[in-house]
C-alpha cells in the first residue's frame, strides 16, 4: 500500500515538474501546460479516492492522533 501511494505521490510532484518546466520552454504559447496540470489534478483525485476505497474495505487502519 505505501509503494502504491509513493508511485502516486511521485506521479502528482513529476506532473507538477513538467508543467513548470513546460510553462518555461513553452512562454505560454501551447497548452503542453495545462495538459501536465490536469493530469496533476486526475492523479490528485484518483490517488483521494483510492485511499477513501482502501479505508473502507480494511486495506488501511487510520492511526488517529494521540494527544498525551
Amino acid at each position: 500500500m505505501k509503494i502504491i501511494v509513493a508511485i502516486a505521490f511521485f506521479l502528482i510532484i513529476f506532473s507538477m515538474g513538467s508543467a513548470l518546466v513546460y510553462l518555461m520552454k513553452d512562454k505560454g504559447k501551447s497548452n503542453r501546460t495545462v495538459k501536465a496540470l490536469a493530469f496533476r489534478v486526475g492523479f490528485s483525485i484518483s490517488l483521494f479516492i483510492f485511499i477513501l476505497i482502501a479505508n473502507r474495505l480494511g486495506w488501511i487502519q487510520p492511526t488517529g492522533i494521540s494527544m498525551h
